[in-house]
């Protein structure tokens, strides 16, 4: 079922209130992968009466639609963050949004979620707001800020929420609910795990550089990034403040990662898959065609890559969901009237990290050294033959004749299976939607080592494999320019790189953007790497990172 919009659907339901009112930044799509209609028929399922307001104009009180709720609200500037959505890795005003009806630019504010969050208080000074999604759970604690050239604050406190629930939130926002439920005073729910709260007393814990400290020094700055990726794991049980100002924002311990069990009745819950008809009717949202007919096999990734924000997000620790539940959701699937039989992707953060395992990390928590990186520990388990079963298992299924997997792998992974990892290349094909997109993202090994990517002769050597055994496919790859450690040097190598190991001319090269809460920002903002305390060098004229892309996608050597 759809979550209601209006006070009509509302009635249609049979209900007086709603207990929760959710405000996202992107259009309604009710389908698993989108948080904000994972989290409401979450809440749903445990007899909450929710309510969706998408996109509401903050120029007006449209805010106020469904009235106020009997709980709190619940905030999130949507799939992705708002800055990221409206702008370009070149600072321009975006002018379309595929989470928008008719994709038209501009339906979101920027930083969505103060602007939703402060909007609430306007009109309902009384009731409690409760942020989360990728925005608020990045910008937790004090963040440089590309957009603004500045450190931040906590967006906690700069949206007047009550609580911020970082990571991903289904039950600290369950917990939440049934607190206020209980108590009726949000001041009682302090206690929950995964959430980050803020107090005008100090409290004891683990104490980072203060605001004012991690905005005049980057040596602070970095000593704060790297106590917060140390530190957050739900089995070190730490708790980490900072002041800011007159006030201390605190972060609880984290919740611990949902069982395979509790994954498994998640994705089962009753979504629809498609746009909620009251968007639907302004315009078609391109964003449903990617996942409409995809699959979450697994939640989390220990890839550690410099960039992402989904290893801070999702966090290390990796879930899997059981076949039987999978093989259900295809079940599911089956029936929409407009399924041609392809299920188009079959994955998560990084696909073929399905089944795999590490009891270090699944027992005492993330370790301080990279899973991945610079070698991939023994400790950790890769699965292919399991991931390679649900594939089949899949398309054994009547009526499913493709089973893709769209999302990305890692090369190095299946490299290193020495039992399962040529068998997986030579099935790849038949699983891969036309040709296979991978991510080397560079080919210079100083910027790759500090990407914490693997080196460019693992990619060398899984291209040849798999092309030797595909025959009519290649490996189609992807890069990025202007990272830290990337000078002309090695923009040049890597423009070198792709004419004489590639021989085609790169579709996909993307511009660096320091998004808030990843190693590479903070690289990017302080010139320093945190774990090694390395200075490393960083291109930040737009003018030069465009001519970086445009040296590489053209291959004509450009002069500074």
């Amino acid at each position: 079922m759809f979550l209601p919009t209006t006070l009509d659907e509302v009635k249609k339901l049979g209900w007086k209130y709603l207990d929760i009112i959710l405000i996202t930044g992107d259009a309604y799509i009710d389908h698993p992968s989108i948080g904000v209609a994972l989290i409401g028929h979450y809440l749903l399922s445990y007899g909450y009466k929710v309510g969706i307001i998408a996109q509401p104009d903050w120029n007006t009180d449209e805010i106020t639609r469904l009235g106020k709720p009997r709980l709190f609200f619940g905030v999130t500037a949507g799939n992705v963050d708002s800055m990221v959505a409206n702008y370009t890795a070149s600072g321009k005003k975006r002018r379309s949004d595929d989470y928008t009806p008719g994709g038209l630019g501009g339906k979101r504010p920027d930083r969505a979620t103060i602007v939703y969050s402060n909007l609430i208080k306007r009109f309902y000074k009384d009731v409690p707001i409760v942020i989360g999604g990728i925005e608020a759970s990045l910008r937790r604690f004090s963040h440089y800020d590309w957009w603004s050239n500045k450190v931040r604050k906590s967006i906690l406190l700069d949206s007047k929420a009550d609580i911020l629930v970082y990571g991903m939130g289904e039950l600290s926002v369950l917990e939440i609910a049934r607190c206020l439920e209980k108590y009726g005073d949000i001041d009682k729910c302090k206690d929950i795990r995964g959430i980050v709260w803020w107090s005008s007393k100090d409290v004891n814990g683990i104490h980072l550089p203060s605001h004012e400290e991690v905005s005049n020094s980057p040596e602070k700055y970095s000593e704060m990034f790297l106590k917060i990726t140390l530190l957050t794991d739900p089995f070190k049980e730490k708790k980490i403040v900072q002041k800011q100002d007159t006030r201390y924002v605190i972060q609880n311990p984290p919740q611990f990662p949902l069982s395979q069990k509790q994954l498994d009745g998640i994705y089962l819950l009753p979504f629809e898959r498609r746009v909620h008809p009251y968007y639907l009717n302004q315009g078609k949202v391109k964003a449903i065609n990617t996942v409409k007919f995809s699959i979450t096999a697994v939640r989390g990734c220990y890839g550690s890559c410099s960039f992402c924000a989904l290893t801070q997000h999702q966090t290390t620790h990796l879930i899997s969901r059981s076949e039987e539940s999978i093989l259900e959701e295809v079940r599911l699937i089956k029936k929409m009237k407009d399924f041609k039989g392809t299920i188009m992707d079959v994955g998560g953060p990084t696909a073929n990290m399905y089944g795999s395992v590490c009891k270090v990390r699944n027992t005492k928590g993330q370790c301080a050294k990279f899973c991945m990186h610079p070698n991939i520990c023994e400790q950790n388990l890769p699965n292919h033959e399991a991931f390679l079963k649900l594939l089949h298992s899949i398309k054994s299924v009547p009526g499913v004749k493709n089973v893709f997997i769209s999302s990305g792998i890692r090369h190095d992974l299946v490299l290193s299976d020495k039992k399962y990892g040529e068998e997986f290349i030579k099935q790849l094909p038949e699983f891969t939607p036309g040709q296979l997109k991978l991510a080397p993202e560079h080919s210079h090994e100083n910027v790759l080592r500090i990407m914490r990517k693997p080196s460019i002769d693992l990619f060398l050597e899984f291209k040849r494999k798999y092309e030797e055994i595909s025959k009519k496919r290649y490996v189609v790859a992807y890069f990025i320019v202007g990272h830290p450690g990337e000078s002309f040097r090695e923009n040049n190598h890597l423009r070198r790189f792709i004419k004489t190991k590639l021989g085609y001319k790169p579709q996909q090269i993307q511009i660096f953007t320091p998004t808030p809460g990843t190693l590479s920002t903070t690289i990017y903002f302080t010139g320093i790497d945190p774990y090694t305390k390395e200075e490393v060098f960083v291109e930040r004229s737009l003018k030069k990172k465009n001519l970086m892309k445009f040296n590489v996608m053209f291959n004509r050597k450009t002069k500074l």
